[in-house]
């Protein structure tokens, strides 16, 4: 609901306008849980009011609240018990906001919670603050989930706090502008550097892209306007992500994840992304 235009939020729920042809469409706590179970996802998500960035105090109580009532419906009209179902906490910035939420939906009892709200403009630092103070409310023994982040700044941050997981579009989105990821930092290969530039996109990935193509070809795919340019670069920030998740298990296994993302971030630089 966070990005639709033209959206109506009520008690009951939401009314925005359908995509494809502007039907308006009503969406309920329950209506959300009959969809989820029909898609059959093995977790499934309580509906919630997401508020924008940055929103007062009073704005985000009542959207706070308001997730709350939805959440508990959302519970009584859950029927599949093969199905996880997980509450969302909301709050905007606010400790107070967050606190109570978290505490209010563990009181609850669900299999798995959610921290919604993040990565809508509040930047990595304050990110890092609302984590420091939400996460140790949610027992450690249940999923954690950060929804909505993607880089890998960001997921190295969630990790510190004990978050378990995550989802987002960013790994795509950005290889749709040619951004791709490395260990020493993201990359647009539509700079003019790479035109000739015959190395992989990362010299220690293993990924499908980065053992058949180097840098120049996709540039030159991006340049041409030919799709495959967006696919190869999809794969690559995909499997990179892959990677980096698999270093942090095992950096916390060694118990060592501290030094880990300590390393990272010494080599993981910006390069600039202009033409």
């Amino acid at each position: 609901m966070f990005s639709l235009p033209g959206k109506e939020v009520s008690e009951e729920g939401v009314r925005f306008a359908y995509e494809k042809g502007g039907d308006r469409i009503f969406l309920t706590p329950e209506r959300s849980m009959e969809i989820q179970e029909k898609l059959g996802a093995d977790i499934i998500m309580a509906f919630d009011e997401c508020v924008e960035y940055p929103a007062t105090h009073e704005r985000a109580e009542k959207s706070m609240e308001r997730t709350l009532r939805w959440a508990e419906r959302c519970k009584a009209a859950h029927q599949r018990e093969d199905q996880a179902l997980f509450g969302i906490v909301q709050g905007s910035m606010y400790e107070d906001l967050r606190k109570s939420c978290a505490k209010a939906l563990v009181e609850m009892d669900f299999p798995g919670y959610a921290i919604g709200g993040l990565s809508v403009g509040e930047g990595l630092e304050l990110m890092d603050e609302v984590l420091s103070y939400t996460v140790g409310e949610l027992p450690s023994e249940k999923a954690r989930y950060v929804m909505g982040i993607g880089l890998p700044e960001d997921l190295l941050c969630a990790v510190g706090h004990g978050v378990d997981m995550f989802d987002c579009v960013i790994p795509t989105r950005h290889a749709r502008g040619a951004v791709v990821y490395s260990f020493h930092g993201k990359m647009r290969l539509t700079h003019r550097r790479y035109r000739r530039d015959l190395y992989p996109i990362d010299t220690s990935c293993l990924c499908y892209t980065c053992k058949n193509f180097s840098r120049a070809y996709i540039r030159h795919l991006f340049d041409a306007g030919e799709m495959l340019g967006t696919t190869l670069a999809a794969i690559h920030n995909i499997s990179f992500l892959e990677e980096l998740m698999r270093r942090c298990r095992a950096a916390i296994a060694e118990q060592r994840f501290d030094d880990y993302r300590n390393e990272f971030f010494e080599r993981y630089r910006a390069i600039p992304a202009a033409r």
